[in-house]
């Protein structure tokens, strides 16, 4: 009866009371006592004895339910903007305007600082007038290389050339005579007052001395000037043009007639068109392009110089160029740090500098946040890590914002890990896009939902037991009979089910049970527990144990 008085008083749980040290003989026979008079109390309260049951009841009775089971990790955060940017600078002087202040937005490319920049503009123009005489001498050196091709400079027949591959050529030298020899022309001398009537194109008669070859011309010019010839004759030369038939050359002589008018001497021919061809650069002769007795037509290649001066200039004007260039780019770009624009579109949150303060290059003028939303790093156990993906909900709490809750979504999860004291764990990023009364700075609390199944059954995870049992009310005869012998509660017996999802407190049941079923177990407690009725007690919640009432 003491023992029996003893489970009452302590809810129905033998306690066995801690010996009194004073001899380790006593330990063990105060410890063999309580064994015995535990199983000697089990006994009585489950075999009835003939006597009325106690309803001293240690198992708690449930129902299978449809639950919704969600799986939660909990870690930690700070939160940061979504961007943040300090502007620097990266020039000396004075800040000549800065519209804007603290709490302003501000967008991309917006201009922040106007700096004094008369020096650089200086110096630009300066850039810009050493490229501008940079690519003049260029465009000279490539005329100058181009001037090695020696060209004819009217059609007509090379009578002459003057000079032999591999010769060397100086300037202004002659090297090739070009003559138009199909075109005569010859000046002849008529009365002032007759010529004075003549005009351009009117035609003429040529005859040739010595043949007396009549051949037509034209006039192709009358002189203003008189000149007086022997005999006090007045007379204005007269230029006549002709085709030449093939046999007159410049020693040939002929008189004209224009209209009724007669020449007053006669005169030699010339060639329309013989000219010199001369050198516009110094140079070796590389290769010639005609022989003599070939006909060209103007602008048409005689011969090629090479000159190892002349392309080491070119190469060298096209190097200026481009060092011009690159200095006018270098000054242009230093001209646009003197107006710092916004990097960002965001929200000034502090403004260090403002207009007439005079600053170093390197000196921070101003920080911008990207307000757009706000995330955090939680650092998570290698243990969780599988759980988490990108995607994944999260809802988040903050200490400054009680009784608010904000949601948020993974957006990264690195696999670039942190070892400390043997414990590693893997930075996983999440953006919160609502934050209405968050800021930057802020600790958070969150919670990632790694797993939810929804309207499942389920029962409490200390109702199953091991094997995967579950203690299950039927009401059948053979229940109500062995109950008592297996040290079970009367109307129960195991039933073996099949397990889905679960967290700590609840266990999915997909088969082996049905919503309603009314179920028994103990609640299981931290520590060791002792074996009782073939079943262990307290263990860890891998079995479960019930009893029933006294007698």
């Amino acid at each position: 009866m003491g023992l029996r008085k003893k489970q009452q008083a302590e809810g129905g749980v033998a306690v066995q009371q801690p010996p009194k040290p004073k001899k380790k003989r006593g330990k063990w026979i105060v410890l063999a006592a309580v064994v015995i008079v535990g199983i000697v109390a089990a006994v009585a309260l489950f075999s009835g004895g003939g006597q009325e049951q106690t309803s001293t009841s240690l198992y708690t009775e449930d129902t299978v339910q449809v639950r919704d089971i969600v799986t939660e990790l909990s870690y930690s955060g700070t939160l940061e903007p979504a961007d943040s940017y300090t502007v620097t600078s990266l020039v000396s002087g004075e800040i000549l305007a800065a519209d804007f202040e603290e709490g302003d937005t501000v967008h991309k490319d917006d201009v922040l600082y106007t700096i004094d920049s008369s020096d650089v503009t200086t110096g630009l123009e300066r850039a810009r007038n050493t490229l501008s005489q940079a690519q003049r001498a260029y465009q000279q050196a490539q005329e100058s290389l181009d001037d090695l091709n020696v060209r004819a400079p009217a059609a007509g027949q090379v009578v002459d050339l003057a000079v032999e591959v591999g010769d060397d050529v100086t300037m202004g030298q002659v090297v090739a005579t070009i003559r138009d020899s199909a075109t005569m022309t010859i000046e002849l001398p008529f009365p002032t007052d007759e010529a004075a009537a003549f005009t351009v194109g009117q035609a003429a008669q040529v005859t040739v001395d010595g043949s007396f070859e009549t051949i037509p011309g034209t006039v192709t010019a009358v002189s203003a000037a008189e000149t007086v010839l022997s005999g006090n004759r007045i007379v204005r030369m007269v230029e006549i043009t002709v085709t030449n038939p093939g046999a007159i050359t410049s020693s040939s002589q002929a008189t004209a007639t224009v209209g009724t008018s007669a020449c007053a001497q006669s005169g030699t021919f010339a060639y329309q068109e013989e000219r010199s061809v001369t050198a516009d650069v110094a140079g070796t002769v590389a290769s010639l392009n005609v022989d003599e007795g070939d006909t060209v037509a103007a602008g048409g290649t005689i011969l090629r110089l090479s000159s190892d001066t002349l392309e080491d200039q070119l190469e060298n004007a096209a190097d200026a160029v481009e060092d011009a260039q690159l200095s006018l780019d270098n000054q242009q770009d230093t001209l646009e740090n003197y107006a710092l624009q916004s990097p960002i579109d965001g929200t000034i949150v502090d403004k260090m500098y403002k207009a007439g303060d005079n600053m170093e290059s390197g000196s921070q003028l101003c920080t911008i946040f990207d307000l757009s939303y706000l995330s955090f790093t939680m650092q998570v156990d290698e243990l969780d890590i599988a759980q988490v993906a990108v995607g994944q909900k999260v809802q988040i709490t903050a200490d400054a914002l009680e009784g608010q809750t904000f949601e948020g979504v993974v957006t990264k999860v690195s696999i670039n890990g942190t070892t400390t004291g043997g414990v590693t764990s893997y930075p996983v990023t999440v953006q919160i896009d609502e934050t209405n009364g968050l800021l930057p700075g802020m600790n958070v609390d969150a919670t990632v939902v790694v797993s939810e199944s929804r309207g499942v059954l389920s029962v409490p995870v200390s109702a199953v037991s091991r094997g995967n049992l579950v203690l299950v009310k039927t009401d059948s005869a053979t229940s109500a009979q062995e109950g008592n012998a297996e040290g079970l509660p009367v109307g129960y017996e195991y039933v073996e089910v099949t397990l889905g999802t679960s967290n700590d407190d609840y266990i999915e049941i997909t088969s082996g049970l049905e919503e309603g079923d009314q179920i028994a177990y103990i609640q299981t407690s931290e520590g060791g527990g002792f074996f009782f009725g073939g079943m262990p007690m307290g263990g860890g919640g891998e079995a479960v144990m019930v009893t029933t009432g006294g007698y």
